[in-house]
Formats: C-alpha cells, sequence, structure tokens
C-alpha cells in the first residue's frame, strides 16, 4: 500500500466517523425527547443511551469521549434540563453523560457491548447519586415510594436508581434483539468484521 492509499484511507475512516458521530448525537437526542416516563424533578426512562453506545463501540475512548460530551451538553440545551444551578448541570448533565464514554474500553472484549453498557450505566448512576445527596438532598420530599425519606443517600438511590435501572435493561434487550439483525456490525469495532 502506497503513502497516497494509505492517506486516503486515513481520511475516508475519519470522515466516516465523523458522520457516525453526528448521526449518533441527533439519534441519541431525538430518543432522549421520546420517554416512557418522566421524573419530577428530571431524570426519564429513554433509549437516548443507545446510540451512543454504539458509537462506542464502533470507535475509540477519545472519539467516544467527544461524542458523549457533545450529547451531555446537548441535554442541557434540547433536554428539558433542570438544575440548581451551574453544578447541578456540570454534573447531572455534562458529566452524567460524558462517563459513558467508558464503555468503549470494552469493546474489544466478547461480550464488550454488555458489559460497556453496564459500566456506562453504572458510572452515569454514581454520578447522578453524588449529585443527589450533595445538591438536591435540600429538596428531598419526606416520603418517596411510600417510605419515609429520612436520609439523602436513600432518597438519591431510589430516585436515581428508579428510571437508571429501566434505562439500563432496556438498552441492553435493544442491543440483543439489535444482533439479531444485519445492524450487528454496529455494535463491533470498525473494521472488525
Amino acid at each position: 500500500m502506497n503513502t497516497q492509499t494509505a492517506s486516503l484511507e486515513r481520511r475516508h475512516k475519519a470522515v466516516l466517523m465523523l458522520c457516525e458521530g453526528a448521526v449518533m448525537i441527533a439519534l441519541a437526542e431525538i430518543l432522549s425527547l421520546i420517554s416512557l416516563f418522566r421524573l419530577p424533578q428530571d431524570g426519564s426512562v429513554d433509549l437516548g443511551m443507545l446510540p451512543i453506545f454504539v458509537f462506542c463501540m464502533r470507535w475509540g475512548f477519545a472519539q467516544s469521549f467527544l461524542v458523549s460530551l457533545a450529547h451531555g451538553v446537548l441535554q442541557v440545551f434540547l433536554g428539558n434540563a433542570l438544575s440548581w444551578g451551574w453544578q447541578s448541570i456540570l454534573f447531572d448533565y455534562v458529566v452524567a453523560y460524558t462517563v459513558l464514554c467508558v464503555a468503549s474500553l470494552f469493546r474489544n472484549l466478547k461480550g464488550g457491548f454488555y458489559l460497556g453498557v453496564t459500566v456506562g450505566c453504572a458510572l452515569r448512576f454514581l454520578t447522578h447519586f453524588l449529585t443527589g445527596v450533595t445538591l438536591w438532598a435540600s429538596g428531598m420530599p419526606d416520603t418517596f415510594f411510600g417510605l419515609t425519606m429520612t436520609s439523602p443517600a436513600l432518597y438519591s438511590a431510589l430516585y436515581n436508581g428508579s428510571y437508571m435501572v429501566i434505562d439500563w435493561i432496556a438498552i441492553l434487550i435493544v442491543g440483543y434483539l439489535l444482533t439479531l439483525t444485519p445492524m450487528k456490525k454496529y455494535l463491533r469495532p470498525y473494521g472488525k468484521a
């Protein structure tokens, strides 16, 4: 392979990655607006993270970091963001969605999609949980799910877990269903058959 052909291949791969990133971000934003239910202080069950995880499986960490970050920033502006100051915007949106890029670290492993989704969702939950304990504690209701709330940690775990666990399971199920279709090639790293 000569240098001109190699250069053309690198540019083609870069353009493909940029186009896929743009499409996945747009699809994530659309899916985020279609929620099964939305909690009063934000948090909803939707499939918005699925396209981000698909991108993470196809491309590397750096590319996934940028796409996840862009998705997090767009969630602030397009996702009916509810916040209590800049700290909430930073951690409940930007950081919480950016950590999804960690899924890309599992892309070369057997079952990497499922492991990556699980770790990504767990990190997003952890971010929301910590924000709930520190920033949202003052808005804790007296009762939640029929339980008396005396601990911000319990409230944050229940509140954030109530939608994050469902999101996680739904994405695993839809991801599995994608493996039964020709779309399964998009759950593997780019260039792998």
